[in-house]
């Protein structure tokens, strides 16, 4: 039996901390995944600035409020639902992720969590478990799963090492030069037929 399991953010909907930089007007925070492989020299490189502009939850989950998913994500996720279990593996976090599970029809998601100060200040935040995309990716298959995996950043490139099958999307020219033994897709249907590919085999 297979699940597949599929990154959020650029490949479901859109970065939610380059939305939250542009609607703030501080494009340091555009930085993601895609540009810092370390995701703990990520986050603490946001959290100070957040800090620093005296910004805190309230105001990324009203950005979030207004961030749709990415055009066909929805469509591209129910018909991946009906043919295959589909798992969302993400550093989101709870807090960031709830709106936008409701907008793609609730599917499962596995993220992180914020700590947060009474006055919403974020003040860190605890990983789900040690490099949780590829930890839960060999958690499944020591479960009797086939793993099928996509994503487009450097922290997705575990997931998609460990499964089975695993496919870039929508992801920057130099992780696709870096990592050209994936198949890199940019529409949601060459995606879909990949994985039904795979499952059939």
């Amino acid at each position: 039996m297979y699940i597949t399991c599929l990154d959020l953010e650029g490949v479901l909907v859109p970065e939610i901390w380059i939305a939250f930089a542009d609607a703030t007007g501080i494009p340091e925070l555009r930085k993601t995944t895609r540009d810092e492989p370390d995701y703990d020299k990520l986050m603490k490189y946001r959290i100070a600035i957040l800090k620093e502009h005296g910004l805190g939850l309230k105001e990324i989950q009203d950005t979030i409020a207004k961030i749709d998913p990415l055009p066909g994500a929805k469509e591209f996720l129910d018909e991946l639902r009906s043919c295959t279990q589909a798992i969302i593996l993400s550093d989101t976090f709870e807090q960031f992720a709830a709106p936008l599970m409701k907008k793609l029809g609730l599917p499962t998601i596995f993220c992180n969590t914020l700590e947060v100060a009474p006055n919403g200040e974020i003040t860190g935040y605890k990983m789900r478990c040690d490099k949780s995309k590829y930890t839960t990716v060999k958690a499944l298959q020591s479960c009797g799963f086939e793993t099928i995996a996509s994503g487009d950043s450097f922290n997705d490139i575990g997931m998609i090492e460990a499964s089975k099958a695993g496919f870039l999307f929508r992801t920057t020219d130099k992780i696709k030069a870096d990592y050209p033994q994936y198949q890199a897709f940019t529409e949601y249907s060459e995606l879909l037929n990949a994985i039904k590919k795979v499952i059939s085999e």
